[in-house]
């Protein structure tokens, strides 16, 4: 339930001799999903650890009681939904608690706690799932005009979750969250565009919404743009711009963009060609568990000494580390 990126291939999936592979892996990135996971034609039940990305956090933090904390907001490459809480590994009287205190705040007038009382509800926290109620709280957050609950509803059509598909319905109240100013919603705009979903295909269109997001910090966003760039789809072809982009989504912990990134570093592209710095990002999407950029990894073996690839290695764990640890703040 969460942005995907834009193209679809396998990275690296044809290797020349020696240094050259890296050229020819550049634009073959693979992205499982680009604003969203791939439309289902059919009607579909929600998966609850999929809901659980919907969940809004306040001020930063999801709090059931003085004690106990649930989970904590973060925005980046492939999280940039309205929060990263991880509710799937609640035990079942944890998510019976939340769903008491979101139940009782939804009650008092809390848009938020709405719309985490209706993802609670579709999950079946505190009884058998129920996707009436969970759809009466979030229209009834969205007529407060509180934009996630916007966002959550472009999900739900998107994916056919509880209600028929209808990509023109999510479209529509993706755009009501996007003019809200809700920047998950707005790259989900902008991959609507990007793909003709719903709506005529635009690249200019989608670059404009991707923009917006970007420029408001959205990883996912940053790294659609730059692949606008990179490709010039809407916009003029500019592969500064588009390292530039890539990079940005990189230091929020975007793996894509990090393979991106080493990708053009390894050979001068957009950039000052740099070997470690390569290694470097590329090394750090691999401790990320993504492994499309393996065969670089390999290739840029060969070009470096065994010092350059430890030390490489260890920024790229320092770095993992650093942006792991300010999600968790």
């Amino acid at each position: 339930m969460r942005q995907v990126s834009r193209k679809g291939g396998n990275f690296a999936s044809g290797l020349l001799r020696g240094f050259l592979a890296i050229v020819l892996g550049l634009f073959a990135i693979s992205q499982a999903a680009r604003g969203q996971a791939k439309a289902e034609s059919e009607r579909s039940a929600c998966v609850p650890s999929d809901l659980t990305a919907l969940i809004v956090p306040e001020g930063g933090v999801v709090r059931v009681d003085e004690v106990r904390e649930f989970g904590k907001h973060g925005s980046s490459a492939d999280k940039s939904l309205s929060s990263d809480a991880d509710f799937s590994s609640m035990d079942a009287r944890g998510k019976e608690e939340a769903y008491k205190v979101f139940s009782k705040e939804a009650r008092q007038g809390n848009p938020a706690a709405m719309v985490n009382l209706a993802v609670a509800s579709f999950a079946g926290w505190n009884t058998r799932p129920n996707a009436g109620a969970a759809l009466y709280w979030l229209h009834t957050a969205s007529d407060r005009g509180f934009a996630p609950a916007f966002y959550d509803l472009g999900i739900l059509y998107f994916k056919g979750c509880g209600v028929r598909q209808d990509l023109a319905e999510a479209l529509r109240f993706f755009r009501l969250g996007a003019d809200s100013a809700y920047a998950p919603a707005q790259v989900n705009v902008g991959y609507f565009y990007d793909h003709g979903l719903g709506v005529v295909q635009d690249h200019a269109a989608a670059a404009r919404w991707y923009l917006l997001a970007a420029e408001s910090g959205e990883a996912q966003a940053q790294y659609n743009l730059a692949d606008l760039y990179l490709h010039g789809e809407g916009v003029s072809k500019d592969e500064q711009k588009a390292f530039r982009w890539y990079e940005k989504a990189a230091f929020q912990g975007h793996s894509g963009a990090r393979i991106m990134a080493g990708s053009m570093l390894a050979v001068g592209r957009g950039t000052t060609k740099d070997l470690a710095g390569a290694y470097l990002w590329i090394y750090a999407a691999v401790l990320q568990g993504d492994d499309r950029g393996a065969a670089t990894l390999r290739a840029l073996e060969l070009q470096l000494t065994g010092a350059a690839i430890q030390e490489a290695k260890e920024r790229g764990r320092l770095l993992v580390n650093g942006v792991e640890a300010a999600k968790n703040r």
